[in-house]
């Protein structure tokens, strides 16, 4: 993303100079007056999509969704720790075949524990990406039809530090826009 805006800065730029230098001197101020100022648009991503009404009841359903899988991940958690008390409490009794069993048993419920976790982490990656798409599509929807409305060249997500400077002459901070159109 920040690439293609700066590759966009640099292209405008570029093409504006190259456009000042095949003119002559009496021609360019007629041409600078003639030419539209660039405007832009930005907004934070986060602020917006955290007000939308369809926020609550996504993160709702990734909440009831991330406590069932910590609810499961604690079951058998549980029933490990059970296991390798009974398996601690008994191993100076067991013969070595059955000790090996043991061992074995144990470990291979650890290894399933383990392959469980990560997958959940996967699967809860995965229902969030989904469950927030819809939302995120709408935000760039409505970003889209403001930009257009207003003219603009560009809308910027001004989120993680990504833009330390904005020209409040050139650009307009359509935050408070987008959180009204999309309630």
């Amino acid at each position: 993303m920040k690439k293609n805006l700066l590759f966009l800065a640099l292209a405008l730029v570029a093409l504006s100079a190259s456009a000042q230098q095949n003119q002559t001197p009496a021609e360019q101020p007629a041409a600078i007056v003639a030419q539209p100022a660039l405007r832009f648009g930005y907004f934070s991503f986060e602020q917006v999509f955290h007000t939308m009404p369809g926020y609550a009841i996504a993160k709702h359903n990734m909440d009831e969704l991330r406590a069932k899988y910590d609810e499961e991940t604690k079951r058998v958690e549980t029933e490990f720790n059970t296991k390798y008390e009974e398996f601690l409490d008994g191993q100076r009794s067991y013969a070595k075949t059955i000790l090996e069993k043991r061992q074995a048993e144990l470990r291979e419920l650890m290894e399933k524990n383990i392959a469980f976790k990560a997958e959940a982490a996967k699967l809860l990656n995965q229902a969030e990406t989904d469950a927030y798409a819809p939302l995120k599509t709408q935000i760039n929807e409505a970003a889209k039809q403001i930009g257009k409305e207003k003219g603009f060249a560009f809308i910027i997500n001004t989120d993680n530090n990504t833009t330390p400077y904005l020209s409040e002459e050139m650009g307009e901070d359509i935050t408070a826009v987008l959180e009204e159109k999309l309630k």
